[in-house]
């Protein structure tokens, strides 16, 4: 995995990743999840720190502050147009092709650049299919995007599930889309469609 692979999907998914969260009214944020115990707002918080904060922080060679760690981005009325803005200013840091050369420090490991990217392209998906679902929408991604977020799914799944990431695969058919194939694996069930409540 490289730039040329990966930063492709980086963009789309982080532009699919705004256009779900302007989706989600204020309303919403109190509503459940499929996420044990989360709420959106929960969720939203977790998606915005990790998927464009994260995203940034890593390219930069920084940890996350803890003031980041511990906000409540929706509070402000504007979260989903601040998460866009800091989107952009995430997936901008990764341009440099120097950014994916070399480790990332996570604190507790090292990991290869371009293999953290792609997760963080993992997180971005399939978080924000999460958000969609939670609040009626649906989040689009192409088939390239799509294979990548499997592949990763794949490949990191028992460390995912040794931190209650995911959960246990659920059985879907093999001729089932990429993507939904992607999810099943995370433990989530891509036939899930929620009931837009506002």
């Amino acid at each position: 995995m490289k730039k040329d692979d990966l930063y492709p999907y980086m963009t789309e998914c982080a532009a699919e990743a705004a256009r779900v969260a302007r989706g989600v009214t204020a309303a919403q944020l109190t509503d459940p999840t499929h996420c044990p115990d989360w709420d959106v707002r929960a969720l939203v918080n977790h998606w915005v720190l990790y998927t464009s904060h994260g995203m940034e922080h890593r390219a930069l060679r920084k940890q996350l502050p803890e003031e980041l760690t511990a906000r409540d981005f929706t509070a402000d009325p504007d979260w989903a147009e601040a998460y866009a803005a800091q989107l952009d200013r995430a997936v901008a840091a990764w341009a440099d092709p120097a950014v994916w050369e070399g480790e990332v420090d996570l604190g507790m490991a090292k990991m290869p650049a371009a293999e953290l990217a792609a997760m963080i392209i993992k997180e971005t998906a399939v978080h924000g299919w999460d958000v969609a679902v939670a609040t009626g929408q649906e989040f689009h991604v192409s088939e390239g995007a799509a294979r990548l977020v499997l592949d990763v799914v794949v490949t990191h799944g028992d460390l995912y599930r040794q931190y209650d990431g995911f959960a246990d695969p659920v059985p879907v058919p093999d001729d089932a889309p990429v993507f939904e194939r992607a999810l099943a694996s995370s433990g989530r069930d891509p036939r899930q469609r929620a009931q837009a409540t506002h």
